[in-house]
């Protein structure tokens, strides 16, 4: 399938937000780079980074953090350089496409990463669940999933939704594999809007032309003692399905890793109720 690059999310059908939207306001730090005592940005989460960009601290101080990051951006009164804008200046590696042994294609890097580095987007179009939901029902036999569903859980019981796919318009991210041991994690970050752009970071150091991988489900790295978490999951169809998978047609997990689930993970609230499908 011909594929429309784009750097960033882009509104696709039926997108409450517009991606490129500015709507929180920037913090009036008037120096170089902010600091987390007087920077509105950076209190507004969690986590930080590091003078090198690494995102390295949480919260309750113990790894990476799946809870959103809130970058400096065009409102805001620092300068370009501030250490509070990674994800926005784009990926710094030389990430190759290259053909994996049984799972097509993969992503890796020419050169070694660093854990806690950005590492890259998984973008596209934003669509509204509707839009979501057809697009996973109307996939042929043996067609590639790439539609991602992420849930954002906030402290008081909301959830924010946020479905992306990278199958018409994306990016180099939509090449990524699933592995039930991943070497990224991904992270819900807010570049001057509520839209989170999903961000991929190294969870740890990642030597040159390693395969790219993350967990489908979101689960890894995720700390549920947080007051925001992220679930992500893929939402796929064994070839010849027409239904939600059950487990035992779901597609197999080709990760390797010692602690394979077996299966890829996939998002029943994608598939209708069998009443609606009759």
């Amino acid at each position: 399938m011909w594929l429309q690059y784009t750097p960033e999310n882009v509104a696709g059908a039926g997108a409450e937000l517009d991606p490129a939207e500015v709507t929180l306001p920037g913090c009036d730090c008037l120096a170089p780079s902010c600091a987390r005592a007087s920077c509105a940005c950076l209190q507004r989460h969690g986590a930080a980074y590091d003078e090198g960009g690494r995102l390295t601290v949480t919260a309750a101080g113990a790894g990476p953090s799946p809870a959103p990051v809130f970058e400096c951006h065009v409102m805001c009164r620092c300068g370009e350089t501030c250490a509070n804008r990674v994800v926005q200046r784009g990926s710094a590696w030389p990430l190759e496409v290259f053909k994996t042994p049984g799972k097509g294609w993969g992503l890796r890097s020419a050169a070694p990463i660093r854990r806690g580095c950005f590492v890259c987007e998984y973008a596209g179009e934003v669509l509204g669940h509707a839009e979501a939901s057809a697009r996973v029902r109307a996939q042929a036999p043996g067609d590639a999933n790439y539609v991602i569903a992420v849930r954002e859980h906030l402290s008081g019981g909301r959830t924010l939704q946020t479905f992306v796919d990278p199958s018409r318009v994306g990016n180099a991210g939509r090449y990524l594999n699933h592995s039930c041991r991943p070497n990224l994690y991904m992270v819900p970050v807010r570049v001057g809007g509520w839209h989170p752009r999903l961000a991929l970071f190294a969870a740890r150091d990642i030597p040159a032309r390693q395969e790219l991988c993350y967990d489908y489900s979101g689960r890894f790295n995720n700390d549920r003692d947080a007051d925001t978490d992220a679930d992500a999951a893929r939402a796929g169809l064994s070839p010849g399905e027409s239904r939600p998978p059950s487990p035992a047609d779901r597609k197999p997990c080709l990760c390797g890793s010692e602690d394979c689930s077996g299966f890829l993970p996939f998002d029943p609230s994608l598939y209708p109720p069998e009443s609606e499908t009759l």
